[in-house]
Formats: C-alpha cells, sequence, structure tokens
C-alpha cells in the first residue's frame, strides 16, 4: 500500500508516492558516476528525458524497475513520462543536477536505478561473449544489437569496461534494460557453458554458411589485442570470417557484431 510524503534534496521538495526501495542521499547518488560506488551501492545513474521514457516503457515487462528514483531540477518538477510511474522523486537545484550529470548541458532528470531491477527474468539461448572490450561506445551499441534481435545475453570477461558506466548506458538507448548482461565471466566458464562457439578469423569459414547458425556463443575480442590464440585453441572454438574487399584492415568492433548476429538471424 502506497502513501504520500515529502522527499527533501538540500534545495527544495516534492510531494511524491513511496514505492518500496533503498532511499539515497544526495551525496551517495553522486558518487554513482564512480565504478567503485555503483559496485558498492548496487545502483546506476540513467541521465535524460529520452533514456527515462525508455525506463517507463521497461517497467511494463518489469515490475522491479518502478522502484527507480527521480532527480530533477525545476523543469521537470512536474514532469511524466508516457508511461507514468509510481517513482519516487527528489527536487534538486540546478547546480546540483550540473554534480550528478555527465553531460555539458544537463538536461535536468536523472533516474538512479537499482541493479537488482535488470536480473533476468528468460534464459537467452544464445550468447555473444566479450573479452577484456573497453569502448564504453561500442559496447553499449552492441547491446542495442542484441536487444534488436532479441534471444541474446552479453557476457563480459574480467577487465571489460563496467557496462554502467554512463557512456554505455547514454549509447545502449535503453538496450540495456531488454538485454540479460553477466560481468566477470572467465573462458573457462565459457567452455563449460556452450558447445558450439565461434570466433572471427580472416581464415575461417564464412559467416553465411549454415554452421555459423548453429553456434550457441559468439566470442570477441578486446579492440586492439583480439582473444588469446592459446584460449581459442583451449576452448575448440571454430573459426569464422566476414567477406570482403579487403580494402581496410578491419572492421569497428560494434559492427563485427552487428554482421554476426544478424547472420545467426538471416
Amino acid at each position: 500500500m502506497c502513501r504520500f510524503i515529502e522527499l527533501r534534496a538540500n534545495a527544495g521538495c516534492y510531494t511524491g508516492r513511496q514505492t518500496q526501495g533503498v532511499r539515497m542521499k544526495f551525496d551517495d547518488v553522486k558518487k554513482l558516476q564512480q565504478k567503485k560506488y555503483r559496485q558498492q551501492l548496487q545502483h546506476f545513474l540513467l541521465e535524460g528525458e529520452h533514456l527515462v521514457q525508455e525506463l517507463a516503457l521497461a517497467c511494463r515487462h518489469n515490475p522491479a524497475l518502478t522502484a527507480a528514483e527521480l532527480w530533477v531540477s525545476g523543469d521537470y518538477e512536474h514532469w511524466q513520462p508516457a508511461q507514468p510511474q509510481p517513482w519516487r522523486r527528489h527536487l534538486i537545484n540546478e547546480r546540483q543536477m550540473k554534480q550528478l550529470s555527465e553531460t555539458r548541458s544537463p538536461q535536468g532528470i536523472v533516474a538512479v536505478v537499482p541493479m537488482s531491477a535488470l536480473q533476468p527474468q528468460q534464459q537467452a539461448q544464445r550468447a555473444v561473449y566479450l573479452h577484456e572490450i573497453q569502448d564504453p561506445g561500442n559496447l553499449g551499441t552492441i547491446l542495442r544489437t542484441l536487444a534488436w534481435f532479441g534471444g541474446y545475453r552479453c557476457l563480459l570477461s574480467p577487465g571489460s569496461v563496467d557496462p554502467f558506466n554512463g557512456k554505455v548506458v547514454r549509447s545502449s538507448m535503453g538496450a540495456i534494460f531488454h538485454t540479460p548482461i553477466e560481468q566477470g565471466v572467465t573462458l573457462e566458464q565459457v567452455a563449460q557453458r556452450f558447445h558450439h562457439i565461434a570466433y572471427l578469423d580472416m581464415q575461417g569459414q564464412p559467416v553465411a554458411s549454415g554452421d555459423f547458425q548453429q553456434c550457441d556463443c559468439l566470442i570477441f575480442g578486446n579492440e586492439a589485442r583480439g582473444v588469446p590464440k592459446q584460449a581459442l585453441s583451449e576452448l575448440s572454438a571454430q573459426a569464422y570470417s566476414i567477406a570482403g574487399q579487403g580494402v581496410i584492415e578491419s572492421l569497428n568492433l560494434a559492427s563485427v557484431v552487428n554482421i554476426c548476429v544478424y547472420e545467426q538471424q538471416r
């Protein structure tokens, strides 16, 4: 049962509807820009009206996301998403909003989302494993691709970029709510969980071959170093290649994942 309460955040107050979840102080919310505090507090930031709208849409399929909280400046004091949610809301001033924002021109709305709400509800049949990926833009784009096609989970090796990094969250454009993500997955665990593992190599079979569509885990390496050859041999992984004209040396990692996932769905 909900009850109305007054929520205060230094600069002002907002009368909102209480929901279940952990109430965080402003000083704690500021810390969520750093990975160690995201891991410690188990929450992350979601900035901007578009992403908050995506969060509201995701609540329809994942009610646990209604435990998120909004921190807003004056322009968003009475704003509601197209799919209204019972989020707890905090009104703060412009100076405080700049402290929460990672962008040059803050929009005035930030959501604090519990990581526990992103636990996958269903098991995805296939997986994309990313070994020590570093570029947040690449990861965000890959999550969008997996969310578009569906049926995949994203596995991240130790040493990979934090999927709750602000740049990853923004570039995912809401896909982070629809793609199951696992962190700290080792290559040894991949070998134990999957039977038909694929990776890319210039000497491999074409991804257009029928065998590629049967693979249940696709492995992609670090943007500069790839995946260690010794590790791939121990996995008994099958090599595949993407046909091209050979004018340039390589493709962007996110583009490679896009092509491979499309080929598996084709």
